[in-house]
């Protein structure tokens, strides 16, 4: 074939091979500079959008000298300071932004929550087992906007409206929810988006959201109807070829799990630090965690995990702590047994994990992970003027507070003295005694359900418990918003029919091991009921003895109405087929908290909320003249014994 072709001069010929070889090998070394990026990360925020209150860098700071933390204006305005440091960043969550939240986010459905979140700047969170507090619909409206309808007309308290577009309207969430492993047995897929995914010059970084695969066991059998909750491993396993087929090779998780520091057996370090990651995250007797269970199943491909569920903090990284210490190791093992840095940011919006990593540009991955976890201090006088600047997250939570306060500030009730949720060595909480007090009251009158006793699962007797603030003294006054806080799910009382052999079943099944219990879960028990446990007793056989006697409730003090039911002798039932009334709220009821012998409850009836059953019992000691006295003998405590 014929051409046009002449060679060229031989010295341009060489000025332009040198040229072009120079100018190749630039290009190239201008290609290989790393691509700096920014992640911020949070967890478990709960609506949380005052301060939670003071938080230690560690745990041998006096609480004296703990700064105050938290609130969503100075999250924002962290977030924003962070961000100006580097226009590549990207603000992620690993679940629980929602539920089980303070009163200023619960009222409103929490849609506070989702508007002062949006203007943050969250893009990515997975979602956690609070997210289906109120079942996978509600979780879906929070995402996409509307009004929350109730008899199908929207609710007086949803679509306040101070965070979105504009008033009387719900924006939704601007930030996308993930959860690649939670299906939806109808369509069977996920319920929500598997990951989401952020490009820095030109280079994609993928985020897995994860729900923790527990989750049934610990959310009300309604709040998770219709959905399969898969191992986490094995789901994010599954998406690395997926995600390398769209030319990935940067991946985060997001995972709603955890775990906790704990001291080496022999020495070591005795303050676990925010930035600290003592004993790898092992249990106390040198067991896995949760979370490093998952990391050490995890594909080589996974370059970061971010974690939450526990509420610790913690930072399994190659750096060292602030103070110079190194209280942290690389990471924890993936199933390759290279080190993957680990983090959470505790709960509450008290903690942000600012993240820097850097992207090989031509490979696509992740070469290196800095994380460090920061206190959101509200005393940092830079960060307050940067909210005097713009108070625009500020200014929304003032609006919702407002129109809370004549509900929260309202006296409910006079204590003489302080009942908080730490239980005794028995598993007793002086705060859990006085809720299930009160849900016998609100079912005891037979059309309401005639229980004669009733259960509270611990693990709703929320933080602190009842108790004065920080001013207050004694007798104290409990507003409304106080005893929210420690009842903030808003479940229904349900009252059935149990057999006394059942009634043993329920309280066996409060200890590991026995009816598919996973962990120990010691009941709160109203007036009444005596029990004793056998701690060496072996699964399924640590009741001892369990006493009724029957006792009205409804009025004060409580009287005692019939001669002593001796329900259990020695561990035997005395009779098995005899019935009792006995009231817990709708999350046992339907076999939450691995209570699954409530499920055998037979002719149910429902009742009041909780938070309401609380209010009208408490109303009975308003003034100081007849205060709430926890000590009173007519309270018949303890009710719970411990045996070696």
């Amino acid at each position: 074939m014929q051409t046009n072709f002449r060679p060229l001069p031989l010295l341009k010929t060489l000025t332009l091979a040198l040229a072009a070889t120079f100018g190749a090998t630039a290009a190239h070394a201008m290609a290989q500079a790393p691509i700096n990026v920014k992640i911020i990360g949070f967890n478990d925020y709960h609506g949380t959008l005052e301060s939670p209150g003071t938080f230690g860098i560690n745990t041998s700071v006096p609480s004296a000298s703990r700064p105050a933390v938290g609130g969503a204006e100075y999250l924002a305005a962290y977030v924003a300071q962070m961000r100006a440091g580097n226009p590549n960043t990207v603000v992620v969550g690993a679940g629980d932004f929602i539920g089980a939240s303070p009163l200023i986010s619960a009222l409103f459905y929490d849609e506070p929550a989702v508007e002062t979140l949006n203007k943050i700047g969250v893009d990515f969170t997975s979602v956690g087992n609070h997210e289906f507090d109120k079942g996978k619909d509600e979780l879906r409206r929070l995402q996409s906007g509307g009004c929350k309808l109730v008899g199908g007309v929207p609710d007086a308290n949803s679509c306040r409206g101070f965070g979105s577009s504009a008033p009387g309207t719900f924006d939704g969430a601007k930030f996308k929810w993930l959860s690649a492993n939670v299906i939806e047995n109808a369509t069977g897929r996920p319920l929500m988006a598997p990951y989401g995914v952020k490009s820095f010059g030109g280079v994609k970084v993928a985020f897995i959201g994860m729900t923790l695969k527990g989750t049934p066991g610990i959310v009300t059998p309604t709040g998770v109807a219709g959905l399969t909750f898969q191992d986490e491993a094995d789901t994010v396993n599954a998406l690395v070829p997926k995600l390398r087929a769209q030319g990935i090779e940067s991946i985060v998780v997001l995972v709603h799990q955890g775990g906790f520091q704990n001291a080496p057996v022999a020495g070591g370090f005795n303050n676990s630090d925010i930035n600290g990651c003592l004993n790898n995250l092992n249990n106390s007797d040198g067991s896995i965690s949760d979370i490093g269970a998952i990391v050490s199943r995890l594909d080589n491909a996974v370059d970061l995990v971010i974690s939450a569920h526990t509420h610790a903090a913690y930072n399994c990284s190659k750096n060292t702590n602030d103070n110079g210490s190194s209280a942290r190791t690389a990471g924890l093992p993936n199933k390759a047994g290279r080190l993957v840095p680990v983090t959470s940011a505790s709960a509450f919006g008290r903690v942000l994990t600012e993240v820097d990593i850097q992207i090989d540009p031509i490979s696509r991955d992740i070469i290196d992970v800095s994380p460090v976890n920061r206190l959101v201090d509200r005393t940092n006088a830079t960060v307050t003027a940067a909210i005097a600047a713009n108070p625009e997250v500020k200014n929304v939570v003032a609006a919702y507070k407002t129109a809370a306060s004549p509900l929260a500030n309202q006296v409910i009730g006079v204590i003489t003295a302080g009942m908080s949720n730490a239980a005794n060595a028995a598993g007793e909480m002086e705060a859990g005694d006085l809720i299930a007090d009160a849900q016998l009251q609100a079912t005891q009158p037979a059309p309401l359900g005639g229980a004669v006793m009733a259960f509270m699962n611990a693990g709703g007797v929320r933080s602190p418990g009842f108790v004065k603030s920080a001013s207050g003294s004694y007798p104290y006054s409990l507003s409304y918003g106080e005893a929210f806080t420690v009842q903030p799910f808003g479940n229904s009382l349900v009252t059935m029919t149990l057999t006394a052999q059942q009634l043993k079943d329920v309280l066996e099944q409060q200890f590991a091991g026995c009816k598919g219990q996973t962990t120990q879960r010691i009941m709160q028990i109203s007036n009444g009921l005596r029990y004793s446990w056998k701690a060496s007793g072996a699964a399924c056989a640590k009741i001892t003895d369990v006493a009724f006697t029957p006792t009205d409730v409804t009025v004060y003090p409580p009287q005692i109405t019939g001669p002593v039911d001796n329900v259990v002798i020695g561990g035997v039932v005395q009779n098995p087929s005899k019935t009792y009334r006995v009231t817990v709220n709708n999350y046992m009821a339907n076999g939450g908290d691995g209570f699954a012998t409530l499920l055998g409850g037979s002719n149910t009836q429902g009742g009041a909320q909780d938070i309401d059953a609380l209010v009208a019992y408490l109303s009975g000691y308003k003034t100081t003249a007849a205060p709430y006295i926890p000590s009173s003998p007519v309270f018949s405590k303890p009710r719970i014994t411990q045996l070696p």
